[in-house]
């Protein structure tokens, strides 16, 4: 092997297995969330794609069922990517078709489909048809994916939301599926390995990326070390801004904003985010989830008739799923177990 292509070699393989060891990260780490499964689930069937047309561009007598692995891990790459999008804003309990369900459909399918009609016995029909449908299926849920997302990137361009680790990732891990899916797209008029290749340099782009986010994080905050704000600054602070979110109860407003709040008590939104983690030792979302639900307590207690949903819309959450999974971090149990034992009205004051 040439040194071109022993550095191609090299290069293309990269991507792979650090996606591989990234999946396995995101297997393990706490909180095992659903979102990080679909993740860790999406960057296997892509490493595993990736090394198929790896080990089949160098050796092309590679085995049928290494290819037939590859490329059924591909008819995954897709369906995975939707999952963890509409995980990540909050909207996969809304789904017409439950995802267990959707994801084991697609399982069956594809393992039927490499039982009845192995790679090896049936070269064509992969290479010709089923490569075609695989590829399309990807795009398919590609689309899907990009109208999951246009809220977030929507609030992104109007600055209701800032940049931050998730929503870059999220973003990021979208742009890059569909760069690689448009890598495999075009290799005809260009080089199969190029599909590899471009999997590689976006694994670096997005772990540059977020090295990038998390220095800057790092900077922000060793800043705001050095501007501690003073306690009887801070304690006026607070109590303007408790009787801001009693009185005008922002916290209903499922869109506002850190920005917004800041105008309320005439400061800036780094201001107020120093002022939250330093003197509150919370987030801003944090901050704004516990006032909705105390609200929601109440609502739970008092109105007995009255739906989770309406609920979860009246206290400010933009789902009923992000209601559920909100609820059950801060207290502990669920909306409906709080409901049926608790019987104490909780006032939505912090």
């Amino acid at each position: 092997m040439v040194i071109g292509d022993l550095i191609l070699l090299m290069f293309s393989g990269l991507g792979a297995l650090n996606g591989i060891l990234l999946s396995v990260y995101f297997f393990t780490i706490k909180p095992k969330t659903l979102a990080n499964k679909f993740l860790a689930a999406l960057l296997l069937m892509v490493s595993i794609r990736i090394l198929k047309s790896v080990l089949y561009y160098f050796n092309d007598q590679v085995a049928g069922t290494i290819l037939q692995i590859g490329l059924s891990a591909c008819f995954l790459i897709g369906p995975f990517l939707y999952l963890y999008c509409i995980s990540k804003v909050g909207d996969i309990e809304k789904q017409w078709v439950k995802w267990p369900l959707h994801l084991s459909a697609l399982v069956i399918l594809i393992t039927v489909v490499g039982i009845a009609y192995p790679y090896q016995n049936n070269t064509e029909l992969w290479g010709n048809v089923l490569y075609k449908v695989i590829n399309y299926v990807w795009l398919l849920y590609l689309v899907m994916s990009a109208a999951v997302l246009i809220p977030v990137i929507k609030k992104l361009n109007l600055k209701q939301l800032s940049f931050t680790d998730d929503n870059t990732w999220l973003i990021s891990v979208f742009l890059g599926n569909a760069v690689i899916w448009l890598a495999y797209f075009t290799a005809s008029y260009t080089s199969y390995i190029v599909g590899a290749l471009s999997f590689s340099f976006v694994f670096i782009v997005m772990l540059l990326s977020l090295i990038k986010s998390r220095e800057s994080q790092n900077k922000q905050h060793i800043k705001y070390e050095n501007k501690k704000i003073i306690d009887s600054e801070a304690d006026s602070l607070i109590e303007q801004l408790t009787r801001v979110m009693q009185e005008k109860e922002l916290y209903k407003d499922a869109n506002i904003t850190m920005p917004q709040l800041a105008k309320c008590i005439g400061i800036s939104a780094s201001y107020l985010s120093q002022l939250l983690n330093d003197n509150c030792q919370k987030s801003f979302s944090l901050y704004i989830n516990e006032y909705r639900i105390e609200a929601a307590k109440l609502l739970l207690v008092e109105e007995k008739k009255l739906s989770m949903e309406a609920i979860a819309e009246q206290c400010g959450f933009n789902s009923q799923s992000t209601f559920y999974s909100t609820f059950k971090k801060i207290v502990a149990a669920t909306p409906a177990a709080f409901r049926k034992e608790n019987k104490l009205i909780i006032s939505p004051k912090l």
